[in-house]
């Protein structure tokens, strides 16, 4: 078992003190965001060039469907 043992506020203080020590410090934790902040804005480049390269598929693929659709009508010579 373990014995009962008075602690002093010194003692306190330096439990204290090194509890400090082992957190993480301000400059440490802004030098994370930073680094997770530039992969956040890499990976919302790559997000935005596949948004823009799908937007253009789909403006090609309906361009196409109106052409065809224009061309069927024109060959029933419905209008």
């Amino acid at each position: 078992m373990m014995e009962n043992k008075e602690i002093t506020i010194e003692d306190l203080a330096r439990m204290i003190q090194e509890g400090f020590r082992e957190t993480a410090k301000k400059e440490e934790v802004n030098t994370q965001f930073k680094e997770v902040n530039v992969r956040f804005d890499k990976i919302e480049n790559r997000f935005e060039k596949i948004e823009k390269l799908l937007l253009a598929e789909h403006q090609r693929r309906i361009e196409k469907l109106e052409t065809e659709v224009k061309e069927l009508r024109e060959l029933l010579a419905v209008k």
